[in-house]
């Protein structure tokens, strides 16, 4: 099938996603379409970040909806609150000419104003599951009414479905989903770049009414789960000199011009190394959890506008996100679950362009390395391109003493503390 109208979409849909400049259905795009809105079928989807995932499960849908626009029809729910805009965003520009209504509720944002939102009954709600759950746990039946609008809809999807089906969201997905309607009067599509046993246990039993679609088990052409246009580089160095490697890495020839993401495990590194860049006069923004949500907004526009060219984040960017430009992902901190390393990987070298991922090795990474390499069936290559000399000369000592004074000016502005405060209130039903 060559066109969105021969997948069964109405031709108002196909005349949206035409004038967003998709006009030719991506593989599991193909696949999904026809199964969710001709044959009714519930849906577990796989394929890479990039391939149009949120397309697969909007448009049909959208369409269904269009047939009687009244009243919550779906709800989609996803880990951050980054990638839930991303897919509200979406959802408006698709139904534009519908007069669509949705809802984007995620922590981090006014909570009485959502309540106004919620009450206008929205024909959509993209939420990330803390901040939902905490809306259900106060619903008042006489304002807002949210449990009996949640009790007609006929979707639900979960996108990045493994990473919602953890510990970590087991309780307020809970909530969620005990005041939806039962499986077998809603659709319920499941979304993911890994598709793990969680994911394909909720089809046990069920496979009449559940389609599986998995891109080539989510591996590129020649097998591998890393695309073939995404070079993998490692470098081993001293843990006390990571950040001098850095700011040669990022102003070398190579790199100058390249839009990079640098992931880091810990929020205080992520604050500390865009301090330090900043001072370097390197145009960098950052994306962690501990900002409040405007900012984190406003430093994602930035990075997508090229007013900075590189974000330093933890892995609340690490999934779904479209920034189609970048060129480099740089792991400062190896992840310690493989997939966080695919996930981070997946921010460049999409859609058929080429990337690097380079990895920064110190002697007590070396057993992460090795578990992440047995999970992608292939070795990392060593990079070349820098040395030792190069780096105490260029880099070394503006790099100490830009770092020393950012860590000097955290601590006089207790950042340490406002993130002990910040960890504080979200134990308090207020997570997202």
């Amino acid at each position: 099938m060559s066109s969105f109208k021969q997948l069964g979409l109405p031709n108002w849909l196909a005349d949206s996603l035409n004038a967003m400049r998709i006009t030719t259905p991506t593989e599991i795009q193909r696949h999904c379409i026809p199964e969710i809105l001709l044959n009714g079928k519930n849906c577990i989807g796989g394929a890479k970040t990039g391939s149009g995932k949120t397309i697969a499960f909007a448009t049909p849908m959208l369409s269904q909806w269009s047939k009687d626009p009244s009243g919550l029809f779906g709800l989609v729910l996803t880990p951050t609150r980054e990638l839930a805009q991303q897919i509200a965003e979406q959802f408006v520009a698709l139904g534009a000419n519908m007069n669509i209504r949705v809802s984007l509720i995620v922590g981090g944002e006014n909570y009485i104003k959502q309540n106004i939102e919620l009450s206008s009954k929205p024909h959509f709600i993209i939420a990330t599951p803390g901040r939902l759950a905490h809306h259900i746990i106060n619903d008042d039946p006489l304002t807002t009414n949210l449990i009996n609008s949640l009790q007609r809809l006929k979707f639900l999807v979960l996108d990045e479905a493994d990473f919602l089906l953890t510990e970590t969201f087991a309780s307020d997905l809970q909530t969620i989903i005990k005041v939806l309607p039962q499986k077998n009067k809603r659709q319920t599509l499941l979304f993911t770049a890994t598709i793990t046993d969680q994911v394909k246990s909720l089809s046990s039993g069920d496979t009449e009414k559940f389609f599986t679609y998995e891109i080539n088990n989510s591996k590129d052409n020649d097998g591998s789960i890393i695309p073939s246009t995404l070079s993998l580089y490692y470098i081993m160095i001293p843990e006390h000199v990571k950040e001098a490697y850095l700011y040669h890495i990022i102003t070398s020839t190579q790199y100058l011009e390249s839009t990079i993401i640098i992931f880091c495990n810990r929020t205080h590194i992520v604050e500390m190394l865009r301090r330090t860049l900043y001072k370097l006069d390197i145009r960098v923004t950052s994306l962690h959890s501990q900002m409040p949500q405007q900012e984190r907004t406003n430093s994602l526009h930035r990075f997508r506008a090229n007013v900075a060219r590189v974000l330093i984040a933890t892995d609340v960017a690490s999934r779904g996100l479209d920034i189609p430009q970048v060129g480099m992902v740089i792991n400062y901190d190896i992840p310690m679950d493989p997939d966080t390393f695919i996930h981070r990987s997946g921010r460049t070298a999409r859609a058929g362009k080429n990337g690097d991922s380079l990895s920064f090795v110190t002697p007590k990474d070396v057993n992460r390395i090795i578990a992440i390499e047995d999970r992608i069936g292939m070795k990392m290559t060593e990079f070349n391109q820098i040395y030792d000399t190069a780096v105490i000369k260029k880099s070394l000592n503006k790099v100490t003493r830009a770092k020393r004074e950012s860590i000097m000016m955290m601590e006089k502005e207790g950042f340490g503390e406002r993130r002990s405060n910040q960890r504080s209130k979200n134990n308090k039903s207020l997570r997202s």
